[in-house]
């Protein structure tokens, strides 16, 4: 028998995944670990997937003290006692997860729960870690023993390097990384997150599963593979197969009625079930084709988001489930928009912004139709959002990161500023959310005739989807505020732009929307290139225009 199998049923195992070659791994550079972890060269060896993950693990940086094989064996038997294994109860930081059995046979099923038991012994600062059941059940496939098992379970918790993120720890930890993930999908999955406000209540909640999918509904086989990538790459590899997941699942299901009354039950039997539909091969092949924010960016990100919940006081499981606001009904009056409308643009906002309630900061209603007025109102607040209804009743918007008072910066001159978290949308007729992109050359958008009936520069026709710079200093994303992380200036972009005499907002895919200093009048531009429909009317006339922030 394997030296690595006794606690594996054979039965249950893919028979691909006992192949017994004399495969060895020699290479250490990290590139090629990568792509050997990505083709599954040690995925039809169980043996040498054993050996590698022993020595991946065994790489880990970690704390000077960190438990391992021996302290399990001085431990267990006071810890566990003469309880039956199936009887002992797991510490509350796994939230009542599912522990998965996978292929393991009545003892490993039983060990799992004493490595957990013990863990918790060692580590008393994890306070919620629902994926280690799932983890320490994975890796006893490849242990010799309990023991070994432990000590590579502890060596991962252990990790002491900052640039190496690997299982959320905290409470603050796992929910800024849903909503991180919530921020991703947002992003690069827009068709599944349109039928994700669709066809439920709570997005955040829905969004809130994604490391179910990984660690508890997804099958062994490819739970392996992706824990194969994941030791070396890190946690990002958990980012991609998680969004990969629900791009398959709005594949599959697009057009067909829901299963059950929920969504969430119904993409949780589908990672179940997904050997049905997709493979293995195919699943990572879909999770590595997408044009990923760097490791960088997205750590930059998830402290953004951390920071939002600490300033909620969010920072331990709430007894109520959701912790995110909704827009309250009762609460919520606007002249363009309905309590559902403004939901809907609640779910397209970055995760941490969603955490408040809308505040109406200004409205032409009230206010009158002057833009010093709208500066005077908006600044001091960001985020905002800024709505406009026409007198042909059509509605559009905008998502504006960055506080108006940045316009100063220019001095008298048309200043643009904002970061990629900008972006334009369209409510009546119909619903479109359009991709931010960065204005190029915004000094060069304006046209001689243009300026011979307007004082302020044209709405900026030269719109694209932002190509990385040619220097690597460059390359971070503009998609968050350069100035929340002490970040050159250089790094953030172009998205808004404020005088005395106009408004410009650029958008994406191809739109940007222009606005006159009496705020009666505004304009569109649209790029043909593109096929989406335009905002709004080219040139148009305002019945109400709105300025809302958001409140803690």
């Amino acid at each position: 028998m394997d030296e690595y199998g006794r606690f594996v049923d054979w039965d249950k195992m893919d028979g691909s995944a006992q192949s017994q070659d004399t495969k060895e791994l020699t290479c250490t550079e990290f590139q090629e670990l990568k792509q050997l972890a990505r083709q599954g060269y040690w995925a039809k060896n169980h043996s040498l997937r054993a050996k590698v993950y022993h020595k991946l693990i065994s790489n880990i940086p970690c704390r000077t003290v960190t438990p391992d094989a021996n302290v399990y064996r001085d431990i267990v038997v006071k810890i566990v006692g003469k309880r039956s294994s199936s009887s002992l109860p797991l510490p509350e930081f796994v939230d009542n997860s599912l522990v998965p059995t996978y292929c393991l046979n009545a003892e490993g099923i039983g060990a799992v729960r004493k490595i957990i038991l013990c863990v918790a012994n060692q580590f008393p600062d994890i306070s919620f870690c629902p994926a280690l059941p799932a983890v320490t059940a994975l890796l006893l496939h490849y242990s010799r023993d309990e023991a070994e098992c432990f000590e590579q379970v502890c060596r991962i918790l252990a990790c002491n390097d900052p640039s190496k993120r690997l299982i959320d720890q905290t409470f603050l930890a796992f929910e800024s990384s849903c909503m991180t993930f919530g921020d991703l999908v947002n992003k690069y999955c827009q068709a599944a997150h349109k039928l994700m406000v669709a066809v439920s209540e709570d997005v955040l909640e829905v969004y809130s599963d994604w490391q179910r999918w990984l660690f508890g509904e997804l099958p062994m086989a490819y739970v392996a593979r992706v824990f194969d990538v994941f030791l070396v790459e890190g946690y990002k590899v958990l980012y991609r197969v998680a969004l990969a997941l629900l791009k398959f699942f709005h594949k599959v299901r697009a057009g067909q009625p829901m299963e059950s009354d929920s969504v969430q039950q119904d993409i949780r039997a589908f990672v179940r079930d997904i050997g049905k539909s997709v493979s293995p091969e195919r699943l990572l092949e879909k999770a590595f084709a997408i044009r990923l924010f760097s490791r960088k960016e997205i750590q930059l990100l998830q402290m953004a988001n951390e920071k939002a919940l600490q300033h909620k006081g969010i920072t331990v499981k709430q007894k109520r489930q959701n912790v995110h606001l909704a827009v309250h009904a009762e609460n919520f009056k606007s002249e363009i928009v309905s309590v559902k409308e403004m939901r809907d643009i609640w779910s397209w906002i970055p995760e941490r912004f969603a955490l408040c309630q809308p505040l109406l900061l200004f409205t032409t209603l009230e206010h009158g139709c002057s833009l010093n007025r709208f500066y005077s109102h908006s600044e001091g607040h960001e985020p905002t959002l800024l709505l406009i209804k026409t007198t042909a009743k059509e509605v559009c918007g905008a998502f504006l990161s960055t506080d108006w008072s940045e316009r100063r910066r220019g001095g008298n001159k048309l200043s643009f500023f904002g970061t990629g978290e900008c972006f334009v949308f369209r409510l009546q007729p119909e619903v479109e959310r359009y991709e931010w992109v960065i204005i190029k050359h915004p000094e060069l958008a304006t046209t001689g005739s243009e300026t011979e009936n307007h004082s302020c520069p044209a709405p900026p026709s030269s719109l694209s989807s932002g190509s990385a710079p040619s220097d690597p200093s460059e390359r971070l994303s503009p998609f968050l505020s350069a100035r929340h992380f002490n970040l050159p200036s250089k790094t953030a972009s172009m998205f808004m732009a404020g005088s005395s005499e106009c408004i410009i907002v650029g958008g994406g895919d191809g739109q940007a929307l222009y606005l006159d200093a009496d705020l009666n009048h505004g304009r569109t531009s649209h790029c043909n290139t593109f096929n989406n429909q335009p905002l709004c009317s080219e040139s148009f006339q305002i019945s109400v225009l709105e300025v809302w922030g958001f409140r803690d």
